[in-house]
């Protein structure tokens, strides 16, 4: 059973599974270190698209082969990060991975309407991972990153998305806790009133293949201590694999307090719902977490 990100690497590594990766402007020390690492563990061949100069003189400074990688060269940062989707969306690569190009540069190329990765009508998420030594097992959330404030319809697609990746970990039936900032059903509070309506969709099979519940408070969600104080029967209460958040600051702030607050936490995030998952890291992020994306993203393509 995973549930650590050394379980991660052990299955994949067991199972002899590797695939394409793609950075787009590898050109910084983490990027091209979490890329080298991801070659050695036998998880991904990688190309790194940027500037040959700049990648090599990182290598060099770093004490890494540059042989391992596939260099493609390209100066101009936009070309770099265009030709990258572009090698993604023609098939040769199975990932995509951002380097060190700023995020509004990268989802624009992925959101390219004649070359990009978001099929047409599509809805472009995020699916983070967190290892807190404080819980039993890792836990998936979403959306940190892209969506600000989710509709209704939106927040079904969330679901979706976070509990495929939990289930491409080898979780059959993941629990989803829908987070509110209760577990009171309160009218006043839109986010209480969807996430009812969300566990129920999962209770009738409309989001299928995971076992919902909510609204459910974020204590309740992941402690079973306060489950127990609070006398609530729930299926998910103090074991939810998956967290969908109400809006991106609530995602956001969770995310955050784990990295910022927390000693020994591990974290990955991608971006779903493109044809080839597409790894986004902070620019500052370090070569763990990036790793730990890339773990990720093999997981969910396999």
């Amino acid at each position: 059973m995973i549930t650590k990100f050394s379980d991660v690497f052990a299955e994949l590594k067991e199972k002899g599974i590797c695939k394409r990766m793609v950075a787009a402007w590898a050109v910084d020390e983490h990027t091209i270190e979490a890329a080298s690492n991801a070659v050695d563990l036998g998880i991904v061949s990688a190309t790194l698209v940027g500037d040959e100069a700049l990648i090599k003189d990182v290598c060099a400074k770093n004490n890494i082969d540059v042989a391992k990688f596939t260099i493609v060269n390209e100066p101009v940062e936009l070309k770099a990060v265009a030709k990258a989707v572009q090698m993604v969306h023609d098939g040769e690569g199975d990932i995509l991975m951002k380097g060190l190009c700023s995020t509004d540069k990268f989802l624009r190329a992925i959101l390219n309407k004649e070359c990009g990765l978001l099929p047409p009508k599509g809805l472009l998420s995020h699916v983070g991972i967190i290892e807190n030594p404080n819980y039993h097992k890792l836990m998936f959330l979403a959306d940190m990153a892209v969506i600000p404030q989710p509709d209704f319809r939106q927040k079904v697609k969330i679901a979706g998305f976070v509990t495929g990746v939990a289930k491409s970990f080898g979780i059959a039936k993941p629990k989803v806790a829908f987070i509110a900032a209760s577990e009171q059903m309160l009218d006043s509070m839109p986010a209480c009133m969807e996430a009812a309506m969300l566990a129920k969709m999962c209770d009738r099979g409309q989001i299928k293949g995971v076992i919902g519940d909510g609204p459910l408070a974020l204590d309740v969600a992941i402690d079973k201590e306060a489950v127990e104080i609070k006398k609530l029967e729930s299926p998910v209460a103090g074991d939810a694999d998956c967290l969908v958040f109400p809006n991106i600051e609530s995602a956001n702030v969770f995310w955050k307090s784990n990295s910022k607050l927390c000693n020994g936490v591990k974290q990955a995030g991608m971006l779903v719902g493109t044809t080839a998952p597409c790894i986004l890291a902070s620019r500052a992020d370090s070569a763990d977490t990036k790793l730990n994306s890339i773990a990720e993203a093999v997981m969910f393509v396999k």
